[in-house]
């Protein structure tokens, strides 16, 4: 069965929105980063400094084609509430894993 890898940059103040949608979508695993940084069209840019305050964090989970598609949904419906708070996912091929 064909996996896929959905990588969720997303800002740290919704860490707990994020975690409870993975958990909702009955994924139990996953990598997690911490502060991280960059800029995003729709939710600026976040250094971590006094002039661009704030962080993000990213979550990358890899499951099966159908798991990743209810993650999908999930982050879909936290765009439309939380909106400008930022989060943002994609979802990419796993060719092979070892």
């Amino acid at each position: 069965m064909a996996s896929k890898m959905v990588m969720i940059s997303y800002n740290e103040a919704i860490d707990m929105e994020i975690m409870d949608a993975l958990g909702r979508s009955a994924l139990k695993n996953y990598t997690k980063i911490l502060g991280t940084f960059g800029r995003g069209e729709t939710s600026g840019t976040h250094l971590g400094t006094d002039i661009w305050p704030g962080r993000n964090n990213m979550l990358m989970v890899v499951c099966k084609d159908n798991e990743a598609k209810q993650l999908i949904d999930h982050i879909k419906e936290l765009r439309k509430t939380l909106g400008s708070e930022g989060v943002k996912a994609f979802v990419l091929p796993i060719e092979e894993s070892t």
